[in-house]
This record gives C-alpha cells, sequence and structure tokens, in this order.
C-alpha cells in the first residue's frame, strides 16, 4: 500500500495526484452510518492496491460481523473507487481477518471520537 498525501478534509486533491492517493481520497468520503468518522480513518481499509493499469483491489472489513451495512458497504465502496478518474477494475473483498478493533483508528478518528 503506498502512503497517503495528508490533506486537508475540506480541500481536494489536483487532478495530476498519483492514482492511489486518489483512491484514498474518495474512500475518505465513505462513511460508516453509525460512527461519524469515514471508513479509512476507522480503519477498516486493511489493504489497497493500485497496479499500473489503474487496477484496484481493496480488501476491507467493517466493525461488527453483524453491521447492518455488511450487504452494501463493500459495493458503495466499489462505486466510489471506480468514479475516480483514470481508474480501471475495482475488486472489494470484505474480510473478517484479522477482527477490525479500535486500534486500526487513526489519530484523527480518535479525536473525532473523543477516545483520548
Amino acid at each position: 500500500m503506498g502512503s497517503p498525501v495528508d490533506i486537508p478534509a475540506d480541500e481536494k486533491l489536483p487532478a495530476d495526484a498519483p492514482l492511489y492517493d486518489r483512491v484514498v481520497e474518495a474512500l475518505r468520503t465513505v462513511y460508516d452510518p453509525e460512527i461519524p468518522v469515514n471508513i479509512y480513518e476507522l480503519g477498516l481499509i486493511y489493504r489497497c492496491d493500485v497496479d499500473a493499469d489503474g487496477d484496484v483491489e481493496i480488501d476491507m472489513t467493517l466493525t461488527a460481523p453483524a453491521c447492518p451495512v455488511a450487504g452494501e458497504m463493500p459495493g458503495q465502496v466499489q462505486q466510489v473507487v471506480a468514479a475516480v478518474e483514470g481508474v480501471g477494475s475495482v475488486h472489494v473483498e470484505l474480510i473478517w481477518e484479522p477482527a477490525w478493533d479500535p486500534s486500526r483508528m487513526s489519530d484523527d478518528a480518535r479525536i473525532a471520537l473523543n477516545m483520548f
């Protein structure tokens, strides 16, 4: 996985930003409906690979196996990433191992959820 550019949430990446960074920016627009933090900052994205052809493979999880959006979230992620200019095919795999836990959250997510 590449290193995403640290960019404020209210700013957009330039059109010539690396494709990986634009994919991460798109992932940051998808929110868990029960938690006011995006899925990237929550640590729900375990793997995001972008190949030279622009094809994207994502392994993601949810906060709990019984999450009410388990059937919808991978499709939503696929649609958002597919809409990024330069992206070819998108494959999203929902995985449960390792199980998600709060240690996977970014510092920004911890602040938003008052978990410091």
